[in-house]
């Protein structure tokens, strides 16, 4: 009943009223409400391109340009949606919502998750696991990313040869990569990669607003199934702690000697671990149709390797994993001369963003060597900047080259399926036909070496 309650004085009134606009034309509402131009939102977003820095959206003023976006990530005027995302609802539904109570688990989109919080909490948060995701960390768990896309690979190479050479490269690789690697930094056992991306794939509508409430109830109930087990396995690392994230987030005091609460280290398990995994996801799976899509772009990175890391960015700019965030105003105050009353949302379509012409030149273009790719805004801008985007481009690069490489026939077979999600965008399904393989056995650094033994199992 509680959940209920809930549902209908969030989503349910959301629903509603982004239906409403739909019917009236909004093209922001209407990517929201149909799945056909959530397949390709792009040419949809050009809508809402005008010479005015905000445009009506579906549940507020948005922005697709470059500069604005970046200038309100930026500004210290404008601060995370987190709690208030249900401050605009008229006072009934409030109401209901404050009997209701709050969602018994925790969320990862909601206080003390990090994504949720501004300074000075999300200073305190930030500090205490940026370490782990610091250049130096990344670098050094390179290694073991390739030796986890190979032992993919052999895997992958076995089940399409039993299936007519068929297989699925979202649910057995794009899917399985990412999961795995941080699993192993978070000191998860691997056996439970399954049941994660379970969870994940469950709890992932978690970001949209105005779910219908099967999806509700499945979101609520994922959450709460990980929460549970969060409890757990803290509990266990406090008693025998590893070398892992979490191990030392549990055993870890800050400057003003303390730690992260139980509540604050369940919410940045949560959100480490599903944001450690769901957006690398859908980013190997986008490049990959990307590629399937530009045979001369693939041709480009085969004849020059050093291209790939150029060519994740522009993975990331063309079809980013993240389709859009929101910032409150903490103030009232102007963007680009618009004056912004204090509580107002601003949507910020970071996809369309990165294709404003003022920015990128041929915009709609899939181009590999783009000068300027790595100006896309896909993992934000400002204190907020993904904590994760070292991991991220280096898996991105890591899955692709090695899949491409091992590979060289690879296509699709049959048309791919798309997630139901309005923020996150990617691949439930990939089918793809592997073709012949290539030697895959390396040295050290990375290069096939003939009659070399492949690399070990056990993490770097």
């Amino acid at each position: 009943m509680r959940s209920a309650v809930r549902w209908a004085a969030t989503h349910g009134a959301m629903r509603v009223a982004i239906r409403a606009r739909a019917r009236a034309g909004n093209p922001d509402a209407q990517v929201m409400t149909d799945p056909a131009l959530r397949a390709d939102p792009y040419a949809h977003y050009e809508r809402l391109r005008t010479a005015a820095p905000l445009a009506d959206g579906a549940l507020g003023r948005v922005s697709v340009h470059h500069d604005v976006c970046t200038d309100v990530l930026r500004s210290e005027d404008f601060g995370q949606i987190g709690a208030y995302r249900t401050d605009r609802l008229p006072p009934v539904l409030r109401l209901a919502l404050r009997l209701a109570g709050p969602r018994p688990s925790v969320s990862p989109i909601d206080p003390p998750s990090m994504v949720a919080v501004d300074p000075p909490e999300h200073t305190r948060y930030r500090r205490l696991v940026s370490r782990a995701f610091s250049a130096r960390a990344v670098a050094g768990l390179r290694e073991r990313t390739r030796q986890i896309a190979d032992e993919l690979l052999d895997e992958l190479e076995g089940e399409a040869a039993a299936q007519d050479g068929q297989v699925d490269l979202a649910a057995r690789y794009a899917s399985l990569l990412p999961v795995t690697v941080i699993s192993e930094m978070l000191g998860v056992p691997v056996a439970m990669r399954e049941q994660f991306l379970a969870w994940g794939d469950r709890a992932a509508p978690v970001l949209d607003m105005g779910l219908d409430w099967s999806t509700h109830r499945d979101v609520e109930r994922s959450l709460g199934e990980l929460d549970s087990w969060w409890r757990g396995h803290l509990q266990q690392l406090r008693r025998d702690p590893g070398a892992d994230l979490l191990s030392a987030l549990v055993t870890t005091v800050d400057d003003d000697g303390g730690g992260l609460t139980e509540t604050e280290l369940r919410a940045t398990a949560a959100l480490v671990v599903g944001a450690g995994f769901e957006t690398t996801v859908n980013l190997i799976g986008n490049g990959a149709a990307l590629l399937f899509a530009h045979p001369d772009q693939r041709r480009l990175l085969a004849e020059d390797p050093s291209l790939w890391p150029n060519a994740v960015d522009e993975v990331l700019r063309v079809d980013p994993p993240v389709q859009r965030t929101g910032r409150r105003a903490r103030r009232s105050t102007t963007v680009h001369g618009v004056p912004v009353a204090e509580g107002e949302w601003l949507i910020l379509l970071l996809a369309a963003a990165d294709r404003d012409p003022r920015v990128f030149s041929d915009p709609h273009v899939f181009d590999v060597t783009r000068p300027n790719a790595r100006d896309h805004l896909a993992f934000g801008s400002g204190i907020h900047f993904c904590l994760g985007a070292a991991l991220a481009r280096m898996e991105g690069e890591v899955a692709l080259q090695a899949l491409f490489e091992r590979f060289p026939g690879l296509g699709p077979a049959g048309p791919g399926r798309r997630r139901g999600t309005v923020i996150l965008r990617g691949h439930e399904s990939l089918p793809v036909v592997l073709g012949s393989s290539t030697s895959h056995t390396r040295s050290a650094s990375g290069m096939s070496r003939p009659g070399q033994e492949p690399i070990g199992t056990s993490p770097a």
